[in-house]
């Protein structure tokens, strides 16, 4: 059965079995309807950081914890790497490290 051209454009006319149509966009024609309450709170009153700060904590400790055994040893070896370098340096540096594997600059 094809749709008349009452309900294909939104028009009000009588259609259907009952001879009523429902009506266009946002009226839908029937009677008003009586004693039903809707509460609803609105978005400017909502608090959207609601429980962030909370799960915040929660989702960091999770994906550290998932994720610090392939970060902390590579910057462990490093700063030990580093340390001694710069330890090396030092001593290769100093009065002993000169007279110890230094030449004469004479």
């Amino acid at each position: 059965m094809r749709p008349t051209q009452a309900l294909l454009g939104g028009g009000g006319g009588k259609v259907g079995k009952h001879g009523l149509f429902l009506g266009g966009w946002g009226d839908f024609g029937g009677l008003k309807q009586r004693g039903i309450i809707s509460y609803g709170i609105a978005p400017n009153r909502q608090n959207p950081l609601a429980g962030a700060f909370h799960d915040a904590i929660f989702n960091t400790w999770r994906r550290f914890s998932s994720q610090v055994l392939y970060v902390a040893p590579p910057i462990i070896a490093g700063y030990y790497a580093i340390n001694w370098a710069v330890e090396r340096n030092h001593y290769l540096n100093s009065k002993q490290g000169r007279a110890e594997f230094g030449v004469d600059e004479d």
